[in-house]
């Protein structure tokens, strides 16, 4: 089989995992080919017990089928507490701050349930229930669907949202990070979303864990060495020594820091 097939079905079941399942549409045009060539992948990647296809859609099979972000949100978690604490450290009182969709995000939303008067924008329904408990902060979200199990909205709508906003901070993190330090991403509206978010910002900081280095995605946007910071919990793998040297001081190890 040609590596190509081989990679897009890896990442085929990389995001049934991720979201729970996916329509045929959405994968034809997330990977650039034809439905009848997604349909051929189906029919290879659900001959087994983890997926099977649903009206159009591939999913996680029901015995399978956990909460995707509830689960993400709960791993790693000394990792993501270390990084949620060394990334709150940089907002103070009164800040105005983008936060993005994803679980990381969500834990620095939570370690700045001690600021006050924050202005945050974000598309990430749970980042604004945990930062309303404080009345002194605004928070500004767009309308439109939830995305759901991950409650967050997605779309070309976001990106709108996003440009009509300046922030002093924007927090947010990605799918996975290429060889060259490339951010990338399982959706072109969310490659666009993050963007618009760090452009519009005075600084940005990208919140990851280490397992994010090499990981695959087939969306790409921008890449790591344009953050103004990058805090990961701890050091990436050899072949992503080159990025660490190229980032210098704008990338923190939070758990050694601590």
């Amino acid at each position: 089989m040609a590596s190509k097939k081989i990679r897009r079905r890896d990442l085929i079941q990389q995001v049934v995992q991720e979201q729970g399942g996916v329509s045929v549409g959405a994968l034809a045009e997330m990977f650039g080919v034809s439905m009848q060539t997604i349909r051929r992948d189906l029919d290879i990647l659900c001959d087994g017990d983890n997926l099977h296809r649903s009206h159009g859609r591939i999913e996680l099979a029901e015995g399978r089928r956990n909460t995707p972000f509830d689960q993400r949100a709960g791993t790693n978690l000394v990792g993501k507490r270390a990084i949620a604490s060394a990334a709150a450290a940089l907002i103070p009182n009164g800040a105005t701050l983008f936060i993005s969709i994803g679980s990381t995000a969500l834990s620095v939303a939570r370690a700045l349930h001690r600021r006050k008067e924050l202005t945050v924008v974000t598309n990430n329904l749970s980042v604004a229930m945990a930062l309303s408990e404080e009345i002194s902060n605004r928070i500004i979200v767009p309308g439109g669907e939830i995305r759901l199990p991950d409650r967050d909205f997605v779309g070309e709508e976001v990106v709108e949202f996003f440009g009509r906003y300046r922030a002093e901070y924007a927090i947010f993190g990605t799918a996975g990070i290429g060889a060259e330090g490339e951010l990338l991403e399982f959706h072109e509206a969310e490659v666009r979303a993050t963007y618009r978010m760090w452009r519009n910002a005075q600084t940005s900081v990208l919140v990851i864990d280490r397992s994010k280095f090499g990981r695959l995605a087939p969306a790409v946007g921008g890449t790591i060495t344009q953050i103004d910071h990058v805090i990961c919990d701890r050091p990436p793998a050899e072949p992503f020594s080159h990025l660490v040297e190229q980032l210098g001081d704008r990338i923190t190890f939070a758990e050694e820091a601590e």
